[in-house]
């Protein structure tokens, strides 16, 4: 396991070139924004890089990553993986490169540390953070990049309302607002606009949700019958997970989302000091953070409710 500095990783960019950088499944706003931000910073210092085409990327975040996409025939030199904690996060384009990657930025306590360097700290809110103090190292920010690390951080954060925000997160997205981009239509976009497929979803999710441990937790179950019912997409799924931490009173939220191929998505949300979401995770061969974890299983709903119900119960009783 050989863990390095920002100012290690600063220089580790510097001195590389042909650069290929890895985006993890399913990809949020936080790993596409990084991986805009980075590809846009070695290209301005004179290097050879791209971002491998993601094929689940939504049309939510597929602007940021415009022009710096390539697919499978480019060779690179150096590949480096942003917001990717687990080999099992590789998309299936990328999976050729997993015993390949030279260098991992990420925040998440569950990494895996399959690179052969990793820039890692678990304390911050959103590896957004850690892009942005390596690359203005080496790179003065436009407000392109700006736009995509702060993308990177407000989403991960939930428009800073979540529980990992903190005061560096703040200054990190008031750093990057000054980058000059407009921060109205990214949070307008992103925290504000719903689509009415979505609204939708919700009222479903609402109608078959399960209340638990007094009405503190809570589960709901979008199943693919729902999903094609209202004829929703990707984009109108988008961290459909957070929805129900909404609800007065819920202090642990689960997610459960067929896949179509077998197998259920689990998300799980907590508040801070009551259920390690992370802990439960690793129970079902998933992980995260203490306050936002996932995994991937395979199984019936009904399977995968009572295999998380029982690593909930499990990890409370120590």
């Amino acid at each position: 396991m050989n863990t390095i500095t920002t100012a290690q990783a600063a220089e580790f960019l510097q001195a590389h070139d042909n650069y290929l950088i890895l985006t993890h499944v399913r990809p949020d706003g936080d790993t596409i924004g990084c991986g805009a931000g980075l590809c846009r910073a070695l290209r301005q210092i004179g290097k050879t890089a791209y971002i491998l085409e993601n094929p689940e990327v939504t049309e939510l975040f597929t602007g940021y990553i415009k022009e710096l996409t390539i697919g499978e025939g480019f060779v690179p030199e150096t590949v480096v993986s942003v917001d990717i904690a687990a080999r099992s996060l590789f998309p299936d384009l990328a999976k050729p490169y997993l015993d390949r990657v030279d260098l991992a930025i990420d925040h998440h306590p569950s990494q895996e540390f399959f690179a052969k360097a990793t820039c890692l700290d678990s304390k911050r809110a959103a590896c957004g953070q850690l892009v942005l103090e390596i690359v203005k190292q080496f790179a003065d920010l436009t407000p392109e990049m700006g736009e995509a690390l702060y993308v990177a951080i407000s989403t991960d954060c939930g428009c800073f309302q979540y529980s990992n925000t903190d005061a560096a997160a703040h200054r990190a997205a008031a750093e990057l607002m000054e980058s000059g981009f407009d921060p109205y239509p990214v949070n307008r976009k992103f925290f504000r606009t719903k689509t009415f497929k979505r609204l939708r979803l919700e009222s479903m999710l609402t109608a078959g949700m399960e209340l638990r441990d007094g009405g503190t937790t809570a589960l709901v179950f979008l199943t693919r019958a729902m999903i094609d019912e209202v004829g929703a997409s990707e984009r109108d799924m988008d961290d459909i997970s957070a929805f129900v931490g909404q609800i007065e009173g819920v202090k642990n939220g689960v997610t459960l989302k067929e896949t179509g191929d077998g197998h259920v998505k689990i998300s799980l949300r907590t508040d801070p000091g009551d259920l390690n979401a992370s802990s439960v995770c690793a129970l079902v061969g998933g992980g995260g953070h203490a306050a936002a974890a996932g995994a991937m299983m395979e199984g019936t709903m009904e399977d995968v409710r009572r295999a998380v119900i029982g690593a909930m119960e499990q990890v409370r009783n120590g």
